[in-house]
């Protein structure tokens, strides 16, 4: 279902079949073993059985956790606690490792020497010369290693990028997302501790978004902020923006987490030939819309980013692993995501604008 509006060419027809929903591989998919079972994987272990994957064996260091997943999703898999008995295992091959990132890069590093291609959960790393060392590492051992940006697979993304490789507006000359919603759902967990909230844990969607919208074009310079809005509830501060710069292009980001009353998530992009639009009052509820002198598009979109967003990065992995090729989310690839994050993360402690690349580690935050 679509709706056209004074259609001008047959181009409609194109952005129609624009190839945005995950992908599967052709024959038998690899089994899958899962490193850590914290809440996250609800979503993991929802996209993996119903697209048919195989889960054999399911890890964590709380064996009740391990358990628990496995009777939910994959009774007949095997349940443990020490990822090295999983990783002994021959006839598992792909590993999603889904644990926090400060105890997540042995594990990914393990699980590469075991000859496993792996998964990461993100955001990949905390340091990117250790992020650097994982993807030369899973190249040394002749594995892939690919980083669960779920974003990429959220329908409304996914549409947006496909369209922008497509061609469907020239060349991209300006992206802006806003998000303005109530992220007050952090309270009384453990991401109410974490300083860098906004910036990093959750707008890395964003920014890889951007990164995959513009292609192989590098930004130059990002000058971000953050501030605490004055009626929220929790630590780390839910008023988070970016600019960012481009030798020919521009964009901003901009985050309201406080909002409680009429959200709104949209995305803009201004190109040579065209735009495209994304609005909605969350990330599962998007319309999106082509303009051109084709005319205007609004394609209905199918499925929703929980979920599908993780079948979607699973999806590609064995797909990569089936043509021989590397994953369009690999790590070298995210790894430029995380360069403008922890800029902007490094911007919005100094009050300066910074250069992508030039901020190693995710900055500290500041002292009380």
């Amino acid at each position: 279902m679509s709706d056209a509006i004074a259609p001008k060419s047959t181009a409609l027809t194109d952005v129609a079949a624009l190839p945005y929903l995950p992908r599967d591989p052709a024959g038998e998919t690899p089994a899958i073993g899962l490193i850590g079972c914290g809440g996250i994987t609800q979503y993991h272990l929802t996209a993996y059985r119903a697209a048919g994957y195989r889960v054999l064996a399911l890890c964590d260091v709380n064996e009740e956790a391990a358990i628990a997943r496995r009777d939910e999703f994959y009774p007949d898999a095997m349940a443990m606690t020490d990822h090295r008995k999983l990783l002994a295992l021959d006839e598992v091959q792909v590993v999603d490792v889904t644990t926090h990132p400060e105890v997540r890069v042995p594990l990914v590093a393990d699980a590469l020497c075991a000859g496993k291609h792996v998964l990461s959960q993100k955001p990949f790393v905390l340091d990117l010369d250790e992020g650097e060392r994982l993807a030369d590492l899973a190249d040394k051992q002749g594995v892939l290693l690919a980083v669960n940006q779920n974003g990429r697979w959220a329908p409304h993304f996914s549409w947006l990028r496909e369209a922008v490789r497509a061609g469907l507006v020239g060349e991209v000359a300006a992206v802006h997302c806003g998000v303005h919603w109530n992220h007050h759902w952090v309270e009384g967990t453990a991401f109410e501790q974490v300083y860098h909230l906004m910036l990093y844990d959750f707008a890395i969607h964003w920014f890889d978004f951007l990164t995959t919208a513009m292609g192989d074009r590098r930004p130059q310079r990002v000058y971000a902020s953050t501030v605490k809005s004055p009626t929220q509830r929790v630590m780390p501060a839910l008023l988070g923006q970016a600019a960012i710069e481009y030798a020919d292009a521009q964009a901003t980001l901009v985050f309201d987490g406080h909002v409680t009353e009429g959200p709104l998530d949209d995305v803009f992009i201004a190109g040579s030939t065209g735009s495209l639009r994304s609005f909605g009052v969350d990330v599962n509820e998007q319309t999106v819309e082509w303009n051109s002198a084709a005319g205007s598009f609004r394609p209905t979109l199918a499925g929703s980013w929980f979920p599908d967003g993780f079948h979607g990065t699973m999806g590609e992995l064995l797909c990569a692993i089936e043509e021989g090729r590397q994953p369009t989310h690999s790590a070298r690839n995210n790894l430029r995501s995380l360069e403008l994050c922890f800029a902007a993360v490094a911007s919005a402690l100094r009050h300066e604008p910074v250069k992508p690349g030039t901020v190693r580690q995710l900055p500290d935050p500041p002292p009380h």
